[in-house]
């Protein structure tokens, strides 16, 4: 089973939550058990897993990867300008799988799945393969 879905983005670098629209899809396809994998086919964006319930966990990731990459370097020589969302996208990596067990995603109590956006604003897309076992 494979599904895609758009979103757009409304800032440079951002973190968008996509937990819920995963944990929908595993209750309306009825798996029990099994796998999901989450992957981004943009060069200039990726998918990770961490803390959903600080707002600030996000700022902060965001001002840190800022802070590795920053957006203008004097050496870059990519002529779009954007080396580092393409620097920001290797880092955090272009997939993620969650296992399922019982139709629940098996995440930890504090995690989240996100988009992340690092040449925004943009329209993206991202897919997700359930698999079952």
């Amino acid at each position: 089973m494979l599904h895609t879905y758009d979103l757009i983005t409304r800032r440079r670098d951002e973190m968008v939550e996509i937990t819920d629209i995963l944990a929908r899809l595993v209750q309306e396809s009825s798996l029990e058990d099994g796998t999901a994998i989450v992957y981004c086919p943009h060069t200039t964006a990726g998918i990770t897993i961490n803390e959903n319930a600080d707002p600030d966990v996000k700022r902060d990731v965001l001002m840190r990867l800022d802070e590795v990459f920053p957006w203008e370097h004097p050496r870059d020589r990519h002529a779009e300008g954007n080396t580092a969302a393409h620097l920001k996208a290797m880092t955090v990596g272009a997939s993620q799988t969650v296992f399922i067990r019982g139709g629940l995603l098996q995440l930890g109590r504090w995690q989240g799945i996100y988009f992340c956006e690092f040449d925004g604003p943009r329209s993206r897309t991202f897919t997700v393969k359930l698999i079952r076992d």
